[in-house]
């Protein structure tokens, strides 16, 4: 359960996927405007939003959450203004966000046989 203070950003601009800690620390300095190290959780999405990545400072260095969909997307919440680079959502957005939503099968890429 994450208490009710804690700040909770979700990013609304897509990030690169393979950032690990310190780009994604830089990215929540850069992108969402916050301090990294201050204790909040900093969420980002891919562009195709089937990846997520959670980061926050755990007093004494990073901890990261990670999680693949593979047949639905996260849904981010919508910003209020459309030029807003993050979102504040509380604990219980962050999970509707992290369970994802179904969505329609894509048809698989084969090769034609004909």
């Amino acid at each position: 359960m994450i208490p009710t203070t804690v700040r909770i950003f979700v990013s609304t601009q897509p990030i690169d996927m393979r950032r690990s800690f310190d780009g994604l620390a830089a990215a929540a300095k850069q992108v969402i405007g916050e301090d990294p190290r201050s204790g909040a959780l900093f969420v980002f999405t891919n562009r195709r939003s089937n990846r997520l990545k959670v980061l926050w400072w755990d007093k004494n260095g990073y901890c990261m959450l990670c999680k693949r969909l593979h047949q639905a997307l996260f849904r981010l919440p919508s910003a209020n203004d459309p030029s807003d680079r993050s979102v504040i959502v509380d604990g219980r957005g962050l999970h509707e966000l992290l369970r994802g939503v179904a969505s329609a099968p894509r048809p698989r890429q084969g090769r034609d046989r004909s």
